[in-house]
């Protein structure tokens, strides 16, 4: 990766002048007062110092740390994914099992945001998060990322069941140690990033149920495929920052594939939904309820296919936010009352 070397702006030092002329002592005082000036305050300086964290700020951070919007959306799948389970609802289970995934979602991007900090720097998107402006140390983010994932896999454990806890543990394991570090040599780390978020639902069916089902395969599967026209989409707005943070995305390596997963994806969500009525998870309409839903899908990634640009990845994206939380819902609105 090349980089370019910064530029800083030499200040200007006047001539000396003959020690008689009364001028000099003048000059040489402007002189350096504008130098100290240009130098304290330099906010790009400042900003990279470290700071304590204001008083009663800690809420706030631990939520930045965690991506609370991202986590947010996790652990709606892994309501989901209990919903669809075919068990009686527990609701001291239902709260345990969504803690515990929160918790893990938590300490997987706690942990992955001290392991990119000095790449962070580098995007526009990122250089203002908590460790690259020094708000918070990486020690304390380290501290917060293991906390979280130890209380969020033994509430796992302990009040909902072992495996529904090694999944927990798994993604925390698959998110920080193996994708994160993937982004920086090769594209495959798009699968694994999907394959992390298609487990979160697997957690909630499992945590109903106690068992690694088929229907837990079909909620996971259907999580996998949404996310490839979801990230690319977002991914190809964003390619030139992660070019320049090294990051191996495929819209920045490969477009044209970027925009053919995309496509074949989208297009995996009619057979992948289709098994929710074959596997008796719902009633026959949720086929064409969906294939409604996945046809609108599929026509926006389709337009990105054909003609990769700004505008039709933002329609894709944002289509994408629409049509997951539309699927979940018609997915429970005719699950089989079995």
């Amino acid at each position: 990766m090349r980089t370019s070397k910064a530029t800083t702006s030499t200040p200007f030092h006047p001539a000396k002048l003959p020690s008689s002329d009364p001028t000099t002592s003048i000059l040489n005082k402007r002189s350096e007062k504008q130098l100290n000036s240009s130098s304290l305050d330099d906010s790009s300086i400042d900003a990279l110092r470290w700071k304590a964290p204001p008083t009663g700020s800690f809420v706030n951070q631990f939520l930045e740390l965690s991506k609370a919007r991202l986590a947010a959306l996790v652990v709606l799948t892994t309501m989901a994914g209990y919903a669809m389970a075919p068990m009686a609802v527990s609701l001291p289970i239902l709260l345990a099992t969504t803690t515990g995934t929160a918790l893990c979602v938590s300490s997987a991007n706690a942990l992955n945001q001290w392991s990119e900090a000095p790449f962070d720097a580098q995007m526009k998107r990122t250089k203002s998060r908590l460790l690259v402006t020094h708000a918070m140390s990486g020690p304390q983010a380290v501290t917060i990322g293991v906390a979280s994932g130890v209380v969020g896999v033994a509430t796992l454990y302990t009040l909902v069941n072992p495996l529904t806890a090694a999944l927990g543990l798994a993604n925390i394991v698959l998110y920080a140690g193996v994708y994160t570090p993937m982004k920086r040599f090769t594209i495959w780390n798009t699968w694994v990033g999907a394959l992390v978020g298609a487990i979160p639902p697997i957690m909630g069916w499992v945590a109903c149920t106690g068992s690694l089902d088929a229907g837990a395969l079909v909620m996971g599967s259907i999580l996998f495929c949404w996310q490839f026209p979801h990230f690319n989409a977002l991914s190809w707005n964003l390619r030139q920052d992660y070019a320049k943070a090294g990051y191996h995305m495929m819209s920045a390596v490969d477009p044209a594939l970027n925009a053919r997963v995309s496509l074949r994806y989208a297009l995996a969500l009619f057979p992948v939904s289709a098994l929710a009525p074959y596997l008796g998870m719902t009633s026959w309409m949720f086929l064409g309820a969906s294939s409604i839903v996945n046809g609108a899908f599929l026509v926006c990634a389709v337009r990105f296919w054909r003609d990769s640009t700004d505008k039709s990845a933002r329609e894709l994206f944002f289509m994408s936010l629409i049509h997951l939380p539309v699927l979940l819902g018609l997915l429970m609105v005719f699950k089989e009352k079995n």
